[in-house]
């Protein structure tokens, strides 16, 4: 049974011209997702270029323009909705220098789609973005062997790009991968079942979104809850009440539970939880809630509620698989803004273990500046303990960001080892 409001996020990745911008405005056109007037305004720019029918690339051109106007865009966001599921596309560039973006766009993603072009097959950059969607432990990969038109149609062809990537996704660390052949830009197995691959059995690419099970890839069993925000009403009827506010980052909160508000330690009770004037028996992620416990407890911002049988280890010294953002390089020993859930911390950078090559996968130990888009394993120290979880384990507690304090710019993103 799918959930009807469920929020599905996907990213797409592709080298430049395997049809990402074409496979998006098939699925938006093909799913009605536009808008009567956006349609009639690119029928008239198809018209204008000299195309028979609508250049779906379009849908996404706005992109291009405002690149053209010197604007930088990391990841470009589409929304649309089916009667089964809503959806956010997150669109992110091809190129290689482009590492970071997609490091973004894939970081809250439930599924990666990844373009073939059927033509020249698997190419160093699937293996860059396969690598990555590993890395973001991405629960399932959608590969999209598109321009099928363009080989007649082939099942070896497709067969033989399928045991490719098979051969690469078995040294990574990816639980669920489907393919599909197609082909965007005449509609094959987007929307629509294909008429031109009878011996593709599979489902065309929105059944299958539409109908991936996601709800077990949010951790059901670590209870934590950081806390955002104090509520101290101070009006009729709300005296007395010290809410905290925050968002269940995983696992499931009840009336009841003993809980053990870390880094301090102290144990209590839930008395209640709250969702605007609703009282509710539980909470679960990622419901935005208020909680109050049995016990007048000192708890803060970046504090965290957990249960007192299941604590996250509270350590100064994290081991962060890290990809360095900024145009600027990393300054030996700099101090920087550690953000981790509603926790912020000051945090330095000691060792550069390793860095990755993102075209070979091979480590490098030799090489410790970290420059824009490098991936690197690095060991950080904070000023005071972070109550942390392995990333593949749990992805929100599991990652943090490094903010620069001179120009407040976000320079890292990291997944916890």
């Amino acid at each position: 049974m799918i959930d009807n409001n469920q929020l599905l996020r996907f990213t797409t990745a592709g080298s430049v011209d395997d049809g990402k911008s074409t496979l998006i405005g098939r699925l938006l056109y093909d799913s009605k997702s536009i808008f009567e007037d956006q349609l009639a305004s690119i029928e008239n720019t198809s018209k204008k270029k000299g195309h028979d029918g609508v250049d779906l690339a379009l849908f996404t051109d706005g992109l291009r323009d405002e690149r053209e106007q010197g604007i930088t865009i990391d990841v470009a966001y589409r929304y649309f909705t089916t009667p089964k599921r809503k959806f956010i596309i997150a669109d992110t560039p091809g190129h290689i220098q482009y590492t970071r973006n997609m490091v973004t766009g894939a970081s809250t993603a439930n599924v990666a789609t990844i373009l073939i072009d059927a033509r020249h097959g698997v190419i160093e950059q699937t293996k860059r973005h396969a690598f990555i969607a590993s890395l973001l432990q991405i629960p399932h990969i959608i590969v999209c062997v598109n321009k099928m038109d363009l080989v007649d149609f082939s099942e070896d062809v497709f067969n033989n790009i399928v045991s490719e990537f098979e051969e690469i996704s078995s040294k990574l660390l990816v639980k669920d991968v489907r393919f599909i052949p197609m082909s965007a830009l005449l509609g094959d197995n987007v929307v629509n079942k294909s008429e031109n691959m009878p011996w593709y059995q599979g489902a065309p690419m929105l059944h299958t979104l539409e109908t991936m099970h996601i709800s077990s890839d949010i951790n059901k069993v670590d209870a934590r809850f950081p806390v955002q925000t104090v509520i101290r009403p101070q009006r009729d009827g709300f005296i007395d009440y010290r809410g905290y506010a925050g968002r269940v980052a995983s696992g499931i909160l009840r009336t009841g539970d003993e809980v053990t508000v870390m880094p301090s330690g102290f144990t209590s009770k839930i008395k209640s939880i709250n969702l605007h004037d609703k009282e509710l028996d539980e909470a679960y992620a990622p419901m935005s809630v208020s909680i109050t416990l049995e016990d007048d407890i000192d708890i803060s911002r970046g504090d965290m509620i957990v249960r007192s049988n299941n604590k996250p280890e509270p350590s100064q010294d994290v081991e962060v698989m890290l990809c360095w953002l900024n145009n600027s390089p990393a300054k030996p020993r700099a101090k920087y803004t550690i953000k981790h859930t509603s926790n912020d911390q000051k945090a330095m950078i000691k060792e550069v273990v390793y860095k990755y090559d993102i075209n070979t996968l091979d480590r490098n130990n030799e090489d410790s500046n970290l420059a824009m888009n490098d991936i690197a394993k690095v060991k950080i120290r904070t000023t005071k303990p972070l109550m942390i979880d392995a990333y593949r384990e749990n992805r929100t507690t599991g990652s943090i960001i490094l903010v620069d304090d001179t120009t407040n710019e976000t320079v890292a993103a990291g997944m916890i080892v």
